[in-house]
């Protein structure tokens, strides 16, 4: 495995910081950018992302470009030491463009086309859409592509949402021809024999709508499907339209905790990863289990591309559109960010970097409040981390070894949320797969989030909470995995149904029988107030004991060569299989039947990951709330502790000899961490 990756850029081959910067907003004041310029040097920060939402001040009406205020923008940039990810701007059109091109905009699935405003209210099938964008694009790759503060493209915002528009028909029922062929395999993978919904001509077939079709599962699954491949595609034209100027330049668009569409394929154009997390930091006394969440969304946006990522926007405080705006408290800014470079990424990145005056976000955080100086605490907070990151650059472009990763696949996500049962109260799906995630975080293994078409060398354990969506591919896969050694862990509600949604035959867990050693017959969905019981089987192989309570789903099973090891404690199914192992080839495959609570879980995976030699990034227990995670070039690994439990905490270290990144100090012994605390230490990689 590659110990050490390319910087990002070779401009700035150092950890990025900064954030991103709307000087189009403050044309009529020119001091503005002189005194950003100063301010953005006195926090440390050496890189913008600039021109998100930029159209109109490019572009002020058809084919009138005024570039002039960029350009003034970079030089400064270039002569001050300051990089720019130069965004293209079609995250928000402008006016002049909707109203002579009515078209572009979106149309939701109620069929009305909506008004101009908002973000993100473009139909990407437009051919003018694509065409305007395609120009505005252009001018840009052409002017700045060999800029020198110019280090990579920043496409769009955010990508998200779906049209509904004629052309959006159009191209959903030409990618429908081009996944079946023939209407009568399209009626078959949406067994639209059900409630007489077969289609004879394919004008017929529409988009999913609340006043039309809405419960054909396959059909909504395909939508799901298109629409990313159609985001993905207006994506692609973009990095087209600036690429010819200098293919050089790295190009990404940001990311978000968006269901609807399907990261893992953008990661196919992409050059590198970026996103955007908005935790809400002390909504409780004790951080660990958001903190716990977050890791996991590091882990998947690192393992798109299985290389470093950038957190390409965060707040340097807080949000306004969050239910509450909670401060974030001392500590916390320098923690959070930290959690990110832990877990892969390149950059600590804001958004903003000066506050808007009006508008929806103007009490958004930012580094540079309304009262415009650096005498606040959040502009030292930043300045602080800019120092912090200046000093452990050496971590750029280091990896995150990982000998386990959990399965977590958009298309199953989706499927899962639309099954109707047997928890349509809350099927709990994210969740499900955070809390084992979480039991793993908790012991310092680090953790990849692959999907079922990833490549499964190199894993020593994987993870599958809730697999409902299961090719047959992908059970051959894991049986594979496990017959070589591996060790395989899955739930409940795994192996149902079919890459189409359709229910596998012949018994669950479908292609994943064979490997686990069971048949599922029936499963329960109990309400909030049921519970039933895990008791473990005397002398089991997991060397646990004793009774857990399980909640919400309950699965009734039957061994067909697995071993049980424990049984349910309650109800008419008291004394059958709850917890099982079945031994395959020189592997194991381990089924929980029933969902059972966090102590369960990290005492389980405690055992599971030494079973299966999974190595910790630290040999010592840590501490509830404290988090341990190791980036490594091959030669040293980066070891960051970091304090989310709300309370100071000490944590031992092992025998192996380790330094303060920052003072260069020799380490031993143990470690105190204060309340968000984050220690940075460095050793000689094993």
């Amino acid at each position: 495995m590659t110990q050490q990756h390319a910087p990002i850029s070779p401009k700035l081959p150092v950890l990025m910081h900064g954030a991103d910067y709307n000087p189009d907003q403050w044309l009529h004041d020119p001091a503005v950018l002189e005194e950003d310029i100063r301010l953005m040097k006195l926090a440390g920060c050496n890189v913008m992302a600039i021109g998100i939402f930029s159209w109109a001040a490019l572009e002020p009406e058809e084919g009138r470009f005024t570039f002039e205020w960029m350009d003034q923008v970079l030089e400064r940039f270039a002569a001050n030491g300051i990089y720019a990810w130069l965004a293209t701007p079609s995250g928000a059109r402008p006016a002049w463009m909707s109203e002579k091109y009515p078209e572009v905009l979106r149309v939701e699935g109620n069929r009305v086309r909506n008004l101009h405003g908002m973000r993100h209210n473009h139909c990407p099938t437009s051919p003018v859409y694509r065409e305007k964008t395609s120009v505005i694009n252009s001018k840009l790759a052409e002017r700045y592509g060999n800029h020198p503060a110019i280090i990579g493209w920043h496409i769009s915002n955010e990508f998200g949402g779906d049209c509904h528009c004629d052309y959006c028909q159009e191209a959903f029922r030409d990618w429908l021809k081009e996944e079946y062929g023939t209407l009568e395999e399209l009626n078959k993978a949406w067994w639209t024999s059900f409630w007489a919904h077969t289609y004879t001509s394919w004008s017929q077939v529409e988009s999913p709508a609340r006043h039309g079709e809405m419960m054909v599962h396959g059909h909504n699954l395909d939508w799901r499907r298109f629409v990313t491949a159609q985001t993905v595609d207006f994506c692609r034209h973009e990095i087209d339209s600036v690429r010819s100027a200098n293919p050089s330049l790295p190009a990404t668009t940001n990311m978000h905790m968006i269901e609807g569409l399907d990261y893992r394929k953008f990661s196919e154009i992409l050059d590198v990863i970026s996103w955007d997390a908005y935790p809400t930091w002390h909504e409780y006394k004790d951080d660990s289990q958001l903190a716990a969440s977050i890791a996991f969304y590091h882990d998947l946006y690192r393992s798109l591309k299985r290389k470093p990522f950038l957190l390409m926007e965060s707040t340097p405080s807080l949000t306004n559109w969050q239910p509450v705006s909670k401060l974030k408290r001392p500590g916390m800014h320098q923690l959070s960010s930290l959690q990110a470079v832990a877990h892969g990424s390149d950059s600590v990145q804001y958004f903003q970097w000066r506050k808007s005056r009006g508008s929806s976000e103007k009490f958004h955080g930012a580094v540079v409040d309304h009262v415009g100086h650096e005498h606040t605490r959040v502009f030292q907070d930043v300045a602080y981390l800019g120092e912090t990151l200046k000093n452990i650059s050496a971590v750029t472009g280091s990896a995150t070894p990982s000998e386990t990763a959990i399965l977590f696949d958009w298309d199953n996500r989706w499927a899962v949320k639309d099954s109707q049962g047997p928890r349509n109260s809350g099927i709990k799906y994210e969740e499900t797969v955070y809390a084992h995630h979480r039991a793993l975080w908790k012991q310092g293994i680090a953790t990849d989030i692959i999907g079922s078409e990833d490549s499964f060398d190199g894993y020593k354990l994987i993870v599958a909470p809730m697999l409902y969506m299961c090719r047959e591919e992908t059970g051959r896969k894991l049986e594979q995995f496990v017959e070589q050694g591996g060790t395989l862990v899955t739930t409940y509600w795994s192996g149902v149904v079919d890459e189409h949604d359709l229910c596998h035959l012949g018994g669950f867990p479908g292609p994943l029988r064979k490997t686990l050693g069971i048949w599922a017959e029936e499963i329960e969905g109990l309400y909030d107030y049921d519970r039933n019981g895990l008791e473990l089987s005397a002398g089991n192989v997991l060397g646990l004991s004793g009774t857990y309570e399980a909640h919400e789903i309950c699965e009734l099973i039957h061994t067909e060569g697995a071993e049980v090891l424990g049984v349910y404690t309650d109800d008419f199914y008291a004394g059958r299989p709850a917890l099982t192992l079945n031994r395959l080839g020189q592997g194991r495959a381990y089924y929980m039947a029933a969902r059972l609570k966090d102590d369960f879980l990290s005492d389980f995976y405690t055992t599971v990951a030494a079973e299966a030699g999974v190595s910790r990034a630290l040999d010592t227990e840590l501490p509830s709330g404290v988090s341990a995670v190791v980036r490594t070039d091959g030669a040293s690994d980066y070891l960051f502790l970091m304090n989310f439990s709300g309370e100071a905490q000490q944590v031992a270290l092992d025998e192996r000899s380790y330094n303060d990144m920052e003072s260069g100090d020799s380490v031993s012994g143990a470690v105190e961490l204060p309340v968000n605390g984050v220690k940075l230490l460095k050793r000689r990689s094993s």
